[in-house]
């Protein structure tokens, strides 16, 4: 008799003792499901608990107990959703890893069209929106104009309405594995690292219970984590800028000893002196920030400290 395939569910869990037995329940259907026609695998259920102050630990505890198919990772704080996606990377023991979200947005039912695309041969399968929610306009314009700006600099094709949600082949794994930058954008590693790719188009669910803890500003760091960490174009620009501006200042100090020789000066021009200070004083502090971006970046990794902690793994201290 062949061994059947493991296919991994991989949740990353912040604040979501209220979502996880719902989502462990649709799990449970979806597999049933895929057994009654046929299609049957070992499956894992795998939820990262990332230092969530709420009973999710507990509730955790509660589902391996009732579901040995549930294993579970407690980090030791909250080091964010992105490196908590990294230790149940570490801990899959499936042959396919599925990456959704706990709040249920993410449907069960395309899971099983995610594995047929597997199947078939593809190594990454991912989930495509068709629409982005309920989100604001506003959010869905930014989004949309970031996914285009890094898109125009950078080399690596960039997914657009395309998240966390998918079924990675374990050679994507190992891959992603061997990736222990700290400050990571994990949807741009997934485009990084190439691999035979496939969508799958899926609805929005609404959230399940409770609310994203997601706010504006921590999308705008994750923007900057991705424009930063895959491209060096801002530096680029910084230096077109001083280019361009010293140019104009040039051209500028050709005309006025121009106009002095032939024509005289009279003691004026102070609102044009304070314009051209503010403007190169502008320039000068944007070159200086870009920078200092990537001097960050290069601080925080050249520490080499590990992504993440585990305090324990299905209840037994690391």
């Amino acid at each position: 008799m062949n061994k059947l395939k493991k296919v991994t569910i991989l949740v990353p869990a912040y604040r979501e003792a209220k979502n996880l037995p719902l989502l462990v329940e649709a799990l449970d259907g979806m597999v049933r499901g895929m057994n009654d026609s046929g299609r049957l695998y070992e499956w894992e259920f795998l939820i990262v608990n990332d230092g969530s102050p709420d009973d999710t630990a507990e509730v955790l505890a509660r589902l391996r107990a009732e579901d040995p198919r549930v294993n579970y990772v407690n980090l030791s704080r909250n080091f964010g959703k992105e490196c908590a996606m990294l230790a149940g990377l570490d801990y899959a023991k499936g042959d396919a890893v599925v990456i959704m979200d706990a709040d249920l947005q993410h449907p069960v039912e395309t899971v099983p069209q995610m594995i047929e695309a597997w199947e078939e041969g593809y190594d990454d399968v991912y989930g495509r929106r068709r629409d982005r929610g309920k989100e604001s306009w506003l959010r869905k314009k930014f989004s949309l104009a970031y996914y285009s700006l890094l898109q125009k600099t950078t080399r690596i094709n960039v997914l657009q309405n395309v998240g966390d949600f998918r079924l990675l082949d374990r050679r994507c794994v190992t891959a992603l594995q061997e990736l222990r930058e700290s400050q990571r954008y994990t949807k741009g590693l997934f485009c990084w690292i190439g691999y035979r790719k496939k969508a799958v188009e899926f609805e929005t669910h609404d959230r399940a219970e409770g609310a994203s803890s997601f706010n504006f500003l921590r999308l705008l760091g994750l923007a900057m984590d991705g424009i930063t960490g895959f491209t060096i174009s801002p530096l680029r620009i910084a230096s077109v800028l001083g280019l361009l501006v010293s140019l104009i200042a040039f051209i500028y100090l050709i005309f006025v000893i121009t106009k002095t020789l032939f024509f005289g000066e009279e003691i004026q021009g102070y609102p044009t002196l304070l314009c051209v200070m503010l403007i190169l004083g502008g320039c000068q502090l944007l070159a200086i920030g870009i920078i200092g971006e990537y001097i960050g970046r290069i601080f925080n990794e050249t520490k080499n400290r590990p992504v993440y902690l585990v305090d324990t793994y299905n209840g037994d201290k690391i």
